[in-house]
């Protein structure tokens, strides 16, 4: 039960053997040590990735740069992942989950403290933070993807509801063409379908 720190070594995730899942979970405060209201963990849906969640709800889903952190392992005994990190006897490195919700590795050597990954590092690493059928642009801004313009029950300043897009046109069976969008995060897969053999 790692509490709200992983140290290398440690692993995150469901060991189905024993029907167990390891997660971490925030202080409360900064100076408060019991359990706050965020948790991170390991989603086993169809490509695991760590999630982290504010009162139970989804708050934001890992990325590439936090694959490239860990060892990812998916076997029918378990679903885990562990820091990629390699260690030494000058240094410590740990992967925390703050009091505010986001996730940090942090290397100690002697009494400094260096930041190595931030999580959420801007607006676009939030869950959901555009709405249905937008991509959140580099410039941290929400557009329409291709072929859906804004509409619907949205309208700014007036609620706080998310943008929507709704299609420009009806669906055709007869268009046979997927746009490519470029450095995308994949949906969720919780409720997908993904086949990850499919380059």
């Amino acid at each position: 039960y790692p509490t709200d720190t992983l140290l290398p070594g440690m692993k995150l995730g469901w060991d189905r053997t024993k029907n167990l899942t390891k997660s971490l979970i925030s202080w409360a405060s900064l100076n408060n040590p019991s359990s706050g209201r965020y948790v991170f963990k390991i989603e086993n849906w169809t490509v695991s990735h760590g999630l982290i969640s504010n009162m139970g709800e989804p708050d934001s889903r890992t990325d590439l740069r936090y694959n490239n952190l860990v060892n990812i392992t998916e076997t029918e005994e378990e679903i885990s992942h562990s820091l990629n990190i390699t260690t030494n006897v000058s240094s410590i490195s740990l992967l925390q989950l703050t009091s505010t919700g986001a996730l940090r590795l942090m290397e100690l050597i002697g009494r400094e403290r260096h930041i190595l990954f931030y999580f959420p590092e801007d607006i676009c690493d939030f869950y959901n933070t555009c709405g249905d059928n937008t991509y959140c642009n580099t410039s941290r801004k929400c557009e329409c993807i291709a072929g859906f313009q804004p509409g619907g029950q949205y309208a700014v300043g007036l609620t706080k509801s998310k943008q929507r897009c709704v299609r420009k046109s009806q669906l055709s069976c007869q268009e046979k063409e997927f746009k490519k969008i470029m450095n995308m995060k994949l949906p969720d897969t919780q409720y997908k379908i993904l086949d990850t053999k499919i380059g």
